[in-house]
């Protein structure tokens, strides 16, 4: 794994923030539509959502900022994390991150309601934890 331990854990703080102001969370049994796969076709939105709290919007823009290769291990590291892969299978999950990529990176992961529950456990299953960041 190469993205930077404190550039996960921001994330991860910053998730919790932006999540705990979300009004409304898709709790549909059975269905995660966040959770499925990259799609290039969602709509734009013209408007922000009445759920673009600040917070939200900070996390979008630093989500945004990250170059391709952060962005695409930061979508490998949630599906190690929600046990999609395996910390065995991370060079198959960045690969298939990867394949999906695109520009809504920002907005798929922040579409996972446990995007920071995801995070934490990727890095729980190779040995890291946001404790670690001095």
């Amino acid at each position: 794994m190469d993205i930077a331990l404190e550039t996960v854990c921001f994330v991860i703080a910053k998730a919790r923030e932006a999540m705990v102001d979300m009004n409304e969370i898709d709790d549909e049994p059975g269905h995660h539509s966040g959770d499925d796969v990259i799609k290039d076709d969602l709509p734009e939105e013209d408007e922000p959502s009445s759920t673009a709290t600040p917070e939200f919007e900070e996390l979008k823009e630093f989500i945004n900022s990250l170059n391709e290769d952060e962005q695409i291990e930061l979508v490998a590291l949630a599906w190690v994390g929600r046990g999609t892969f395996t910390a065995d299978d991370w060079d198959e999950a960045v690969d298939t991150a990867l394949d999906e990529h695109n520009k809504r990176t920002a907005e798929y992961l922040m579409s996972m309601p446990l995007l920071a529950d995801y995070l934490e456990e990727g890095l729980s299953e190779f040995g890291l934890s946001c404790e670690d960041v001095d």
